[in-house]
């Protein structure tokens, strides 16, 4: 039967705590879960490229979540489902350990004043539940074009006392939804690069 709208979107109260997340799909694979996926052009594009795995969006923005999940479906993308809620409550409260094969998290608010410092998604209690979730040897991508919040990442991932141990730096490498000149290939990132603004990146596997 195709898929529909309802087979895409995740009901968050359907789910129990600490799970490992394989009833969202008819199969288990390994799991990518993208933190804010907006209208999920990174999403549809590597789920097509890669459809041996299964992939998780996360959308706060409620126009975006809509837009993505209807998109999933006119594709009838099988191997997507999208989430609409705060990723790191989700990530503390709902991901069991390590069940989660990469975190991509690409182009994050930066909550550039300092007061909302406390929001933003590399915080030290948080990066300490994305361990927790991640399989050994699993992946955290992130790409930025704020210099800024670019800085705190890499203090807190490389140079943290309580960070630093539990990832190893790699290399980063396109996704396969990239286009030639882009690092992910998601909707900020084309629109980032017709405005001419510079991309940091950042990869990390679980020790």
């Amino acid at each position: 039967m195709p898929l529909t709208n309802e087979d895409i979107a995740v009901n968050l109260d359907n789910l129990p705590e600490n799970n490992n997340l394989e009833s969202l799909f008819q199969r288990p694979a390994p799991l990518h879960l993208e933190v804010g996926s907006g209208k999920g052009t990174f999403l549809l594009n590597q789920a097509k490229a890669h459809p041996e795995f299964n992939y998780l969006g996360i959308e706060w923005a409620n126009k975006f979540y809509l837009y993505s999940v209807d998109r999933m479906r006119r594709w009838q993308i099988d191997n997507v489902r999208v989430l609409r809620t705060d990723a790191r409550d989700f990530i503390n409260r709902y991901i069991a350990d390590a069940c989660i094969d990469t975190f991509h998290v690409y182009f994050p608010d930066p909550w550039p004043k300092k007061r909302h410092h406390k929001r933003r998604f590399f915080t030290p209690a948080n990066i300490l539940q994305v361990h927790r979730c991640l399989r050994p040897g699993g992946f955290l991508r992130a790409a930025t074009d704020h210099a800024d919040y670019f800085q705190a990442i890499s203090e807190l991932m490389l140079q943290d006392p309580k960070i630093a141990p539990l990832f190893e730096p790699i290399d980063f490498h396109p996704t396969a939804s990239a286009d030639p000149g882009e690092w992910v290939g998601s909707n900020f990132e084309r629109k980032y690069i017709k405005e001419g603004r510079q991309f940091y990146t950042i990869a990390l596997a679980k020790r």
